[in-house]
């Protein structure tokens, strides 16, 4: 069951307002994309200060199985991205949800957070795959 306070694209992306940082959006990959992936062995994720575009690539994962583009969730400037993942990229795999996110974005527009996919739209999604 996918985290109620996210929401969600069907490149299996999540994003969900950093309660911290006003404006400020997290995103990171789902339960369902790690699982799929495998173990997670590289990550190539955008720089602070590069701009991101909704649906978007800004990066690729790496595992044992394959490698895989990694699309933005929204519109924006990336503020921060998840150090641990450079030498920890097996954070993704254990705590795709917290410890394991990719990048924080200054958003273009919240308002698009509303065209992603709900937490039961998600389930019910890839229920479907």
């Amino acid at each position: 069951m996918s985290p109620e306070d996210r929401k969600f694209t069907q490149e299996h992306e999540w994003v969900m307002v950093d309660p911290a940082a006003a404006g400020t959006a997290i995103a990171g990959i789902t339960e369902y994309a790690q699982d799929q992936l495998g173990d997670i062995v590289f990550f190539e994720l955008p720089k602070v200060g590069d701009a991101v575009a909704h649906l978007g690539k800004m990066g690729e994962v790496e595992s044992v199985k394959a490698v895989s583009d990694l699309f933005s969730p929204i519109n924006g400037t990336v503020t921060e991205i998840n150090e641990k993942l450079l030498d920890h990229p097996e954070l993704v795999n254990e705590d795709p949800f917290g410890e394991g996110w990719l990048i924080k974005v200054a958003m273009t527009d919240a308002a698009e957070l509303d065209g992603l996919m709900s937490s039961q739209d998600y389930d019910a999604f890839i229920a479907g795959l």
